[in-house]
């Protein structure tokens, strides 16, 4: 028996890193940077439309960042490198996406907030 009849044999586990659970955090993270809007001045998203965009661009900016320069760009992901690139992702992100709009005080202290519900709530995404 070769190893992929050894393949089939083998239960099948979800983890949560199927298409399902990349929607659902997914959707969590665009609720988070609707929050995030919401109580922090100078951080700005109109509609959860606008939320899914940022989510989207976020998500694909720190992947490329974790890619090319092996640092993860989350707030709390690298100490303080892993921080200002989340602040420039964050305040980078409005030049591509509808109805958003960030100053720097308020990308700094949306990557506070984003990285304090993060760590309660994990996404992965952002």
């Amino acid at each position: 028996m070769g190893n992929a009849t050894m393949r089939h044999d083998r239960p099948h586990r979800s983890t949560g890193t199927g298409f399902i659970g990349f929607v659902i955090r997914f959707a969590v993270a665009s609720l988070v940077l609707i929050v995030t809007s919401y109580f922090v001045p100078g951080f700005v998203i109109r509609g959860y439309v606008s939320a899914l965009v940022a989510a989207l661009v976020i998500a694909a900016a720190d992947y490329l960042v974790e890619k090319l320069f092996k640092i993860d760009a989350s707030p709390f992901g690298r100490g303080i490198a892993g921080f200002a690139v989340s602040v420039v992702i964050i305040y980078f992100a409005q030049y591509l996406v509808p109805n958003m709009e960030v100053s720097w005080l308020g990308a700094i202290v949306g990557a506070l907030v984003i990285g304090l519900i993060d760590a309660i709530l994990p996404t992965r995404v952002m």
